[in-house]
């Protein structure tokens, strides 16, 4: 163990060849050539342009380009207009939302103070941050954000906000004192660290660390080295492209080898594959998950969740895992007075009374010896400065009308003794009712042991054993549920004109008041949802271990004490050890962000999807570890944010259970909106198989097949894609992370679907043929599947049979999307000046009622089904 923290001031000093005098000019630049500046180094980054070709690299893009360029040679420009343009939209949007999420460490560098205090040859100058260099004494006053990590050297009540790094609200009491052993960032208290910001008090240190070799430099190489996750659906795509497409450029193979054996011409039947390769693919698929994504991003932005990384929407639908931060996420991150004792009696804090003397004196007491401010002196309110648990206190009694400004008001402060971690106590002095009084507060083993009298409903009496043991009894309990404790205590005195520590004796008890950060009052109505969905809540802190577990208790996520750990005690598990330890553990205390890291990938590796929630720079490098990550939008660090695939703009964990259900439902409706695609284009290759293995005339020509492919395609799958949520989705367990789009079931109901669109079809075509007309067979079969794929758009709303139900005409878009498609489908069939074009012939009415009769019918037959399923279920 040789850590800065566990030597001397003194040898740290020798060590770095530098004194209270601090460096001199010589001794900067060389050591500025050294280390170099003291800022956050970015990765190398890809051009916007080679980000932009990466997009491109998708086996099923690769085969749409080639299909768009067969086409263009075919002289077909309207299929390769409308291949390309999908094409281009996709990979527009996919540059964007990764150089969005690149700007992790620019973020980071932003939290470095543009200037510091420098000694330097014995003089104090202000400089910018980045030159400041290993050996540097800098020195530190309240409202100071901290340059550089250092040792302390000089103490005067130093308190430091440390959440960024460790995620503890309650600030950091430093002291000038070599630690024996090796300890957590968190319990440093001989350190401070770059980023964090000083609350209260003085003092100097020496800087020990720059740049990337800081604690939060350590975290920003955590977020460069940390790789991105695909979601579910993004990987389930990428296979099925592939599969579908190889499936479908063997089966075109095959029926160009059949046209050419049957002696059909070489370049119509070459045009006949790819027209039916570009029907068959679905390419609109990609921009439909994609337009349907941008929906729902737009509709859960609406509800305080704002999606950065697109896919995400569907990644949250699958989360099994919610690993999520305590302070700011789970809890309001600020310190909220929870109980009040005087006279042996614990007060809750909607029982105080400010007509009951003691009350009122404790409370009007807690104002007077705080140095805290949270109005102005006009009495408006301004940013809130000072202890976190000091402007409990005030804001505690502002609610009851009494202001810390109108009461210090009335008993200015005459002298004080400040803070001092040492002793663990505050005294000021005031004059009240005529009298000098002392107020002190502090540890309650410390006071507890300065006191001789106590103040009681009637009186001032002698302290007994027995009250004492009642006072540490009462400060047990408090401590046991996670509460922070002060007290406090007072005496008259003579003069204050030579008060010091060894006035802080005699006192008369007062009473404890007993503060934590309070869960958000939606957290556990979150939590219980949580568990109801089949989602496991973790909680993962840098707060204390009984803090942590005690907040947990009260939302739900901790049942047994056994289920709380500190941090430290996964140091000695290997990576394979912690898959089988995590199961076991709900809370984690103490953490540091490597630890994070390690329980999201621990819960990946065991085949779960991961959504990991906070709000520090300290929780970057997780969030970008973990399939979702989820930042707080109002506490939130840029860092945190940037990291993150979704931000909540409210910070309020129930958004997330929100997310969770709009994540499942857009599943539900893409994967819809796919089973819709496939199966009409499952229905059209049967056909043309059908006509190719018999021997029959081809049932479309090219046009047709690109007539369906534009008509029947896009519109209805993208309005299926909006379909209504529907809040059952949340009684459903999160889906296997291996779980495929294409499971027997849906192969099932695709094939099933499919085959009963193409019967009804190949019934129309053989109408048409036995009237011994080839265009006639061909117009009928076109019409026929043309608008059986509109009907089927229906069909594919969900899963149970909808035809007498409110529901079947809640879709405004694909109501919309039938009528445009009947409109123009008629239009080919009716109008003479088109048909040429599209090489259909003139149906009579009986003929055209017979394809609207057969097309409804694919309704019937398919809601018939799905009616038998759900009764035999």
């Amino acid at each position: 163990m040789n850590h800065t923290y566990t030597k001397s001031k003194e040898i740290l000093l020798k060590e770095l060849e530098t004194n209270i005098q601090g460096l001199n000019e010589t001794d900067v630049k060389e050591r500025l050539s050294k280390y170099g500046l003291n800022e956050l180094i970015e990765g190398k980054r890809k051009s916007p342009f080679l980000v932009f070709l990466d997009q491109f690299k998708d086996f099923l893009v690769i085969i749409l380009i080639l299909a768009a360029t067969i086409s263009a040679f075919l002289g077909d420009l309207e299929s390769t207009l409308v291949i390309a343009l999908v094409i281009i939209l996709n990979a527009v949007l996919g540059t964007v939302q990764h150089i969005k999420a690149e700007n992790s460490l620019n973020s980071l560098k932003d939290l470095s103070s543009p200037t510091a205090k420098v000694i330097r040859d014995g003089t104090m100058k202000e400089l910018p941050s980045k030159e400041v260099t290993v050996g540097d004494m800098v020195i530190l006053d309240a409202g100071d954000f901290v340059c550089a990590d250092g040792r302390i050297i000089e103490n005067a009540s130093l308190q430091v906000n440390e959440s960024a790094l460790t995620g503890e609200s309650v600030s950091s009491e430093k002291e000038d004192i070599t630690l024996l052993e090796e300890v957590g960032v968190g319990d440093r208290k001989n350190m401070v660290f770059a980023g964090c910001f000083v609350t209260y008090g003085r003092g100097s240190f020496v800087v020990t660390e720059i740049g990337m070799n800081t604690e939060i430099g350590k975290v920003a190489a955590l977020l460069k080295n940390t790789s991105e996750k695909k979601t579910p659906l993004q990987v389930n795509l990428d296979q099925f492209g592939k599969k579908l497409s190889v499936i479908i450029l063997i089966i075109c193979t095959l029926l160009f080898g059949i046209n050419i054996f049957r002696g059909d011409a070489i370049v119509d039947s070459f045009m006949f594959a790819v027209a039916l390769a570009v029907a068959a693919i679905p390419e609109a698929l990609s921009s439909i998950v994609t337009i349907v994504l941008s929906f729902g991003t737009r509709k859960m932005a609406n509800e305080n969740a704002i999606i950065r990384k697109l896919h995400a929407v569907e990644g949250l639908g699958s989360v099994s895992i919610v690993c999520s931060d305590k302070t700011g996420t789970l809890t309001q991150n600020k310190m909220t007075v929870k109980k009040y004792c005087v006279n042996h009696e614990i007060i809750e804090p909607e029982q105080f009374n400010t007509n009951h003397p003691l009350q009122l004196r404790l409370l009007k007491f807690s104002l007077l010896c705080s140095d805290a401010m949270n109005k102005t002196e006009d009495g408006q309110e301004k940013r809130e400065i000072g202890d976190p648990t000091e402007l409990a206190l005030l804001n505690f009694a502002d609610k009851y009308g009494y202001h810390a400004i109108d009461v210090r008001k009335e008993y200015p402060r005459l002298a004080e003794v400040p803070f001092d971690s040492d002793r663990k106590l505050m005294s000021t002095v005031h004059k009240i009712d005529g009298r000098f009084y002392i107020i002190t507060k502090g540890a309650v083993d410390v006071l507890s042991k300065r006191i001789t009298t106590i103040a009681t409903n009637s009186g001032t009496a002698l302290i007994t054993a027995e009250d004492l043991s009642d006072i540490e009894s009462q400060n047990m309990i408090f401590s046991k549920e996670g509460l922070r404790v002060l007290a406090f205590a007072y005496k008259e005195i003579t003069s204050y004109s030579d008060i010091s520590e060894e006035s802080e004796y005699d006192f008369t008890y007062l009473g404890l008041i007993a503060m934590m950060d309070p869960p958000r009052e939606e957290s556990r109505q979150a939590v219980s949802d949580c568990i109801k969905a089949g989602i496991r809540p973790i909680m993962i802190t840098g707060d204390h271990k009984i803090t942590a577990a005690a907040i947990a208790k009260q939302i739900g996520i901790l049942s047994d004490d056994e289920e709380a750990v500190d941090g430290t005690a996964l140091d000695n598990l290997s990576d394979i050890e912690l898959r089988d330890y995590v199961e076991k553990i709900s809370v984690y205390a103490r953490v540091s962000p490597e630890h994070k890291i390690r329980i999201v990938r621990a819960w990946q590796e065991k085949g779960n999807i991961v959504a990991m929630t906070g709000d520090g720079v300290n929780d970057a490098p997780a969030l970008k570890q973990a399939d979702i990550g989820v930042a707080m939008g109002i506490t939130g660090s840029e860092v945190a944010k940037d990291a993150a695939s979704m931000i909540l703009t409210d910070d309020n964990f129930a958004t997330i259970i929100k997310a969770i259900e709009n994540g499942r439902n857009i599943y539900t409706n893409i994967k819809n909106a796919i089973k819709f695609l496939l199966s009409g284009n499952t229905a059209a290759i049967l056909t043309v198989l059908y006509a190719s293995f018999l021997a029959l005339p081809v049932p479309f020509v090219p046009v047709h097949l690109l007539f369906i492919n534009l008509l029947t395609d896009s519109m209805p799958a993208i309005a299926l894609g909006l379909e209504a949520h529907n809040p059952d989705v949340m009684t459903d367990k999160p889906r296997s992370k291996n779980e495929s789009i294409l499971t027997k079931d849906f192969l099932f109901d695709i094939l099933l679907e499919g085959a009963i669109i193409c019967t009804t079809t190949l019934i129309a075509y053989h109408i048409g043929l036995s009237q011994g007309s080839v265009t006639l067979g061909s117009t009928m079969a076109f019409g026929t599947m043309c608008l059986g794929r509109l009907v089927h758009g229906f069909n594919s709303k969900t899963k149970e049979p909808i035809l007498f139900t409110k529901r079947f005409f809640n879709n405004k878009y694909l109501c919309g999307a039938f009528l445009i498609g009947f409109l123009l489908l008629n239009t080919v069939l009716l109008l003479p000046i088109l048909q040429p074009i599209f090489e259909v012939t003139t149906l009579t009415k009986g003929l055209l009622f017979i394809v609207y009769g057969l097309s409804l019918c694919n309704l019937i037959i398919i809601q018939t089904v799905k009616y038998i399923r759900l009764k035999l279920s």
